[in-house]
């Protein structure tokens, strides 16, 4: 594994023949969640059952917020998880997806312009990118799928939930066709399973092709979300 700066992004890439990304080989980009460190989801590419020649990189959230510090957490945007718990909990959860969260535009902005970086470092081939991400970093996935017109081979959202529905719902059909995995815990505590089923309903509406895979448990990743995981990057190659 090697450790790119690109943007202003620290990148984690591994895999590929040389595994530190070397090859030709298609590029799964991961990013993590909010509150995790930037090696979070590292590990995921020693366990996952995919071709030899599958590039990943693992980019590092750029912020570092104070509570989240003595963790060696990291965030893309500040969020307060409380008030996420409470509207769960709450049935309020709709009241969160309206509006834009403060910040998301500049992680959008320095994931964008950190795959660009990394596209032409790797010399990943036109349409051989796999973007996705765990809980916030699905939701940088989306956000920057949805606007940009960047060549996807997919899309992975593990417990993601809907935001910003005004300007990303009008923005879904310009990604028809495009293959999805979508996952979710029926018990998550902290992003609704109801709004990720709205969320999946939007997506396929749009067009896109969503695989939907829920299980039994909170926010996480079961084996059975790693197989799929797996086999939907396997698709891809």
């Amino acid at each position: 594994m090697q450790t790119l700066r690109l943007s202003n992004l620290n990148v984690r890439v591994a895999g590929g023949i040389d595994r530190e990304g070397g090859g030709s080989g298609p590029l799964v980009v991961l990013m993590h969640g909010y509150g995790a460190p930037g090696d979070d989801l590292v590990a995921l590419q020693r366990v996952l059952d995919v071709p030899r020649e599958v590039r990943f990189a693992f980019p590092e959230a750029p912020l570092a917020p104070p509570d989240l510090a003595l963790y060696g957490g990291r965030a893309w945007w500040q969020i307060d998880v409380a008030a996420w718990q409470r509207a769960a909990v709450m049935g309020h959860a709709r009241e969160i997806i309206s509006s834009e969260p403060i910040g998301m535009p500049e992680a959008r902005a320095s994931a964008d312009a950190m795959l660009t970086e990394l596209e032409r470092t790797l010399d990943v081939p036109a349409g051989q990118l796999l973007l996705g991400g765990f809980s916030q970093g699905a939701m940088v996935a989306l956000d920057v799928a949805l606007h940009s017109a960047r060549p996807l081979a997919g899309l992975v959202l593990l417990s993601a939930t809907l935001v910003n529905v005004g300007a990303w719902q009008p923005r879904m059909a310009a990604r028809a066709g495009l293959p999805v995995l979508q996952t979710h815990g029926r018990e998550d505590p902290l992003l609704s399973y109801e709004i990720a089923l709205e969320l999946r309903d939007l997506l396929s509406a749009a067009g896109m092709k969503v695989e939907w895979h829920e299980f039994r448990g909170g926010h996480e990743l079961p084996q059975q979300v790693l197989t799929a995981l797996g086999r939907f990057i396997r698709s891809m190659c």
